[in-house]
C-alpha cells in the first residue's frame, strides 16, 4: 500500500500534537514567571516560528530556571548563539 497526501499530513499533524503536548508539559516549570513566559510562547509563536527558533526554543527548556531567569531579567546573556538569540527574542533585545 502507498501512502497518500492525508495519511501523510494526518502522520504529521498527530506528531505535531504530540510535540505540543511535550513540550507543553517541559514549559511547566518551578518559577510561575517562567510558566507564563513560555506557555503563551508556545501557544502565540511556536508553531509558526522558523525552524531554528523552535530548535533554540527546545533548547532554552533544558536550561536551568534560576539561569534563564537571570538571563530574561538582564542579569547575563548566554553565550551560546542559538539560546542568546531566543533569550533576545524574548527580551525584545538585539
Amino acid at each position: 500500500m502507498v501512502p497518500d497526501a492525508t495519511t501523510d499530513s494526518a502522520a504529521n499533524a498527530d506528531t505535531q500534537t504530540m510535540d505540543l503536548k511535550s513540550l507543553r508539559w517541559r514549559c511547566r516549570r518551578g518559577m510561575r514567571e517562567l510558566d507564563v513566559v513560555f506557555e503563551r510562547y508556545l501557544d502565540q509563536r511556536y508553531p509558526q516560528a522558523p525552524l531554528a527558533e523552535q530548535q533554540a526554543f527546545v533548547k532554552l527548556l533544558g536550561i536551568e530556571d534560576p539561569l534563564i531567569y537571570g538571563w530574561l531579567t538582564g542579569r547575563g546573556t548566554p553565550d551560546d548563539p542559538e539560546l542568546k538569540s531566543i533569550v533576545q527574542f524574548f527580551t525584545g533585545s538585539n
